[in-house]
């Protein structure tokens, strides 16, 4: 086999691999999800709420709460209870407390996770901080409220949901503030 053939045949195995690296980069949004939904891991939550808010006064699910900063938040951070109990059906708040207790004003981010993934479908948020970036000041406190409802058809073998929130500090991705110059 000549040299050329060579440079030739290892030409088109390198370009196979790149559009199957490439078709692989596609693939794996949802294999993520499906590895999620498999793993009950990264439980998203449901969208606007559709039903009425008549609630099942039968039923008592139990909503647990968990703050966790990122690696780099050093703002204090968590709920005012560990949980509450709510009717499938019924508006429900819980307020969170952000304390910056730097010497500079900082941007956070709240990404929310509802475990078991199956309950994810069936918790709507209609008011959430995480919606929203948020921006204390040094030494600044904020309460910010999460409303939500428990939908009436979760599956009646789920009695407990876990509302979790990981704080990320994003003030490095914000663009800086024009300052007026006199």
């Amino acid at each position: 086999m000549t040299e050329d053939r060579q440079t030739r045949r290892l030409v088109l195995r390198l370009c196979v691999l790149v559009v199957a690296m490439f078709g692989f980069g596609f693939a794996l949004v949802p294999i993520y999800d499906v590895m999620c939904q498999a793993f009950g891991i990264n439980g998203k939550t449901a969208g606007a709420y559709q039903g009425d808010q008549v609630q099942d006064a039968e039923r008592q699910v139990r909503v647990q709460f968990l703050a966790t900063n990122a690696a780099d938040m050093v703002w204090t951070f968590g709920p005012q209870a560990d949980e509450v109990t709510v009717h499938p059906g019924a508006s429900t708040q819980m307020i969170f407390v952000a304390y910056n207790p730097t010497d500079k004003p900082m941007t956070a981010q709240a990404i929310p996770s509802v475990a078991p993934s199956k309950a994810a479908a069936y918790f709507h948020k209609t008011e959430c901080f995480c919606f929203t970036q948020q921006v204390l000041q040094p030494g600044e406190r904020i309460e910010m409220p999460v409303r939500f409802i428990v939908d009436r058809d979760l599956p009646a073998d789920v009695r407990h949901l876990t509302l979790a929130y990981t704080l990320f500090d994003i003030t490095a991705r914000k663009p800086p503030v024009a300052q007026a110059t006199p």
